[in-house]
């Protein structure tokens, strides 16, 4: 309204719900993927499997109503109170519970790019040689050193997995605009209304008026789009490279 145009509090917005989804979904993804390979059997590993290739279909506009009716009211009602009784004293825990923010966009997310991380761990788990499996039991290993073994051995895949999930996380609209309040600032509480690069286009790109304001939109895309192209080229590069190390070995 002023006609002061910046994309500092953009970055911000989809930098901290991307690390915050990564957070969250990293862990998750790793031991569910390990579950899957070297745990689980049959039965449950089709069923788990067919779960998480479901989860990766939902629109992402599905993500974002379940997270205005459901996900919202819960980090309001419960979540946030309980984070700003017990941790409050932190700047990031502090300030006021509305449900909608940075924590629920990263929690919006972190349940979306969840499958993609499982699903690529998950198969450089398996292409993993059983023979490094049992030289590690006939060295004495118990199950988990074996696993840990693996999870060493499929670093690079795992990180490439990661780079993609990030990848998805930082180019996510839909869902993100509909949860992180789209309000462009930038404070410490992860409970306050944030603005992402691609929630900014997508909510001002038809209603802009005048030309600076649409060129600030277009390099905001255009810095969406850099950050995007660097993400999964670097994704592509890590996974290649533990391809061709695999099938060399």
């Amino acid at each position: 309204m002023r006609g002061e145009y910046g994309a500092l509090t953009f970055i911000y917005g989809t930098v901290m719900s991307s690390v915050i989804a990564l957070l969250i979904a990293l862990p998750v993804s790793i031991g569910v993927a390990v579950f899957l390979t070297e745990i689980a059997n049959t039965v449950t590993k089709n069923t788990v499997s067919f779960l998480i290739e479901i989860l990766a279909a939902i629109p992402s506009i599905i993500f974002g109503f379940w997270g205005i009716f459901v996900l919202a009211p819960f980090m309001r009602n419960t979540v946030q109170p309980f984070l700003q009784s017990s941790l409050g004293f932190l700047p990031i825990f502090s300030g006021s519970a509305a449900g909608f923010g940075l924590l629920t966009a990263g929690i919006i997310l972190a349940i979306m790019i969840t499958p993609i991380i499982t699903a690529i761990t998950r198969d450089v788990l398996k292409a993993i040689p059983v023979s490094q499996r049992e030289a590690a039991y006939a060295l004495g290993a118990t199950k988990w050193e074996a696993i840990k073994m693996a999870l060493l051995n499929a670093k690079s895949g795992i990180l490439g997995a990661t780079v993609l999930g990030l990848g998805r996380a930082v180019g996510e609209t839909m869902a993100v605009t509909m949860v992180i309040g789209n309000k462009a600032q930038i404070k410490e509480s992860l409970f306050e209304p944030a603005y992402s690069m691609a929630s900014v286009i997508a909510n001002e790109f038809a209603e802009a008026s005048g030309g600076l304001h649409v060129s600030a939109l277009i390099e905001v895309g255009l810095i969406l789009f850099g950050v995007t192209f660097i993400i999964n080229s670097l994704a592509r590069i890590l996974i290649y490279s533990f391809t061709k190390k695999t099938q060399t070995r």
